[in-house]
């Protein structure tokens, strides 16, 4: 693949998968690094002319009133970021950390930070040649950024810590290091501030969870249909003008999306004069359900998009573009609190677990012989809806003090992005069961069929899962059709 070139500014989201997911090279953009370099010599005159600055000079957090000066400064750097590697539990996924990689070198690279181009360009060299650390999933409150991933991250940098190995286990950083070539990194002045200050452990997970999402809304779009249709529902409830008398752009695009799914299915022709006046809510109120979850959706990718290309640091270097004379201040402020993060985390796990609420309920339906239309029963799949339940509890209406009480509220945003990895992976699966029980429901009203859509989601369904004959261990089942919906091949029936 073609390299991508950073420049802090226009980072997509489709950029960072690709990076995380399928090892496209990352390079520093020419122009950025002009001004990440102009950044720089305001804090090397800083740290010359002995002038107190927080983070360059000092100490950080409580200890800020601490001076710094000489070899301290190197020191410092080290001892900050070994004393806040101390992350717990499970790692982060290769592609997860890729994407904090990426996406701290991104905003690195926007030349508010102050570090030297060579700490990006080591970023970059450590995604492009596959050298993976390895960062504990647990330990971020969210406040000053996530301190704890990302100084399991710095840790790759300096020569410290562990890798991810190509068997699936851990190296040592240094092996790592010397296997590709990679020089470690000597930090200097604020470097290592810079390097753990920011949101990009949170926003990495999150990132790739709304991707998945985005996926899973269009997935469940198409499972719907098809359990529509398998229930002998009507499409009378998605016509265009009851959804442009509530024009909410969610809405009506599943509504869009619902009527072409269903156009031309013998099944509707069959029943569009029986006596049923209309639909339960799991069908007839997709497109307000769905669609609110688009809305969602729509809002945290608005979200994570800036976030993406935003610088995050503290204290920042801020310069006038417009002056002659380079001009500039180190101020510091709080553009590292995850809040607009963990609230649009929080906001995606309520969504997805309605998304597999409903679809819950449609599959309730075609199981349930009192509500099925004759088709027999045969699943259920309630535990994973009501575990979602309680994962889609807020994480950031909680904080906990830390830093002797200098960061005295925090954001939980991480605690959020962990929650939300588990409820895309139930929401998945809740869908491939529904799935399945939509293709067993379409096999038995033949010789009527679907739409021609539809049978496009049948025939990609019983290519990993033939028609249930007789008593069988369905989980496998399960496991190859939610592969199938994370492929996007399920939603791209309508895409």
């Amino acid at each position: 693949m073609n390299a991508l070139h950073i420049n802090g500014n226009d980072l997509t989201l489709e950029a960072v998968r690709e990076v995380a997911c399928e090892r496209r090279p990352v390079l520093l953009l020419p122009e950025a690094r002009e001004q990440v370099n102009v950044a720089r010599a305001v804090v090397d005159e800083l740290v010359a002319n002995h002038q107190v600055s927080y983070a360059i000079t000092t100490g950080v957090g409580k200890l800020s009133d601490v001076r710094i000066a000489g070899e301290q400064i190197r020191e410092l750097q080290v001892n900050l970021v070994r004393s806040h590697a101390v992350g717990v539990g499970e790692p982060l996924s290769i592609p997860e950390t890729r994407a904090m990689m990426l996406l701290r070198a991104n905003s690195l690279s926007k030349g508010y930070s102050g570090v030297r181009a060579t700490v990006i360009d080591t970023l970059c060299e450590l995604l492009t040649r596959g050298v993976t650390p390895w960062v504990p999933s647990q330990g971020s409150v969210g406040a000053s950024g996530d301190l704890a991933p990302l100084a399991h991250l710095a840790l790759l940098l300096i020569g410290e810590g562990e890798c991810h190995d190509n068997k699936g286990g851990r190296i040592a950083s240094a092996d790592a290091l010397r296997a590709a070539g990679i020089k470690p990194v000597i930090l200097e002045a604020k470097e290592a501030v810079s390097l753990i200050n920011g949101t990009q452990a949170m926003l990495a997970v999150g990132t790739l969870a709304l991707l998945a999402a985005e996926t899973l809304v269009d997935s469940a779009d198409v499972i719907g249909a098809m359990a529509c249709d398998a229930l002998k529902g009507t499409d009378a409830a998605f016509d265009e003008r009851i959804h442009k008398a509530r024009p909410h752009s969610g809405q009506i695009a599943t509504a869009a999306n619902l009527r072409k799914l269903l156009e031309g299915s013998a099944i509707r022709e069959s029943h569009r004069d029986c006596g049923r006046v209309q639909d339960a809510y799991s069908l007839r109120c997709m497109p307000q359900v769905h669609g609110a979850v688009r809305d969602t959706l729509a809002h945290c990718r608005m979200v994570f998009e800036t976030e993406t290309n935003s610088a995050v640091d503290n204290p920042l270097v801020l310069r006038d573009p417009k002056s002659k004379d380079n001009d500039a201040e180190v101020i510091s402020g709080g553009n590292f609190h995850g809040e607009p993060v963990a609230f649009a985390l929080d906001f995606l796990g309520i969504a997805l677990s309605a998304l597999a609420g409903i679809s819950e309920r449609r599959l309730e339906r075609m199981v349930n012989p009192a509500l099925s239309e004759g088709l027999p029963p045969f699943l259920a799949p309630g535990a994973l809806v009501s575990e979602n339940k309680v994962l889609a509890h807020p994480a950031s209406v909680d904080s906990i003090t830390t830093s002797g009480n200098k960061e005295d509220y925090v954001s939980m945003g991480m605690a959020a992005a962990i929650k939300l990895k588990k409820i895309v992976e139930n929401t998945r699966n809740t869908l491939a069961i529904e799935a399945m029980a939509a293709a067993q429901a379409l096999d038995m009203l033949a010789p009527l069929k679907s739409s021609k859509r539809l049978q496009q989601a049948h025939a990609a369904i019983r290519a990993i899962s033939p028609k249930l004959e007789k008593d069988r261990v369905m989980y496998q089942d399960f496991a190859r059709i939610a592969d199938v919906i994370a492929s996007g091949k399920i939603a791209g029936v309508v895409r």
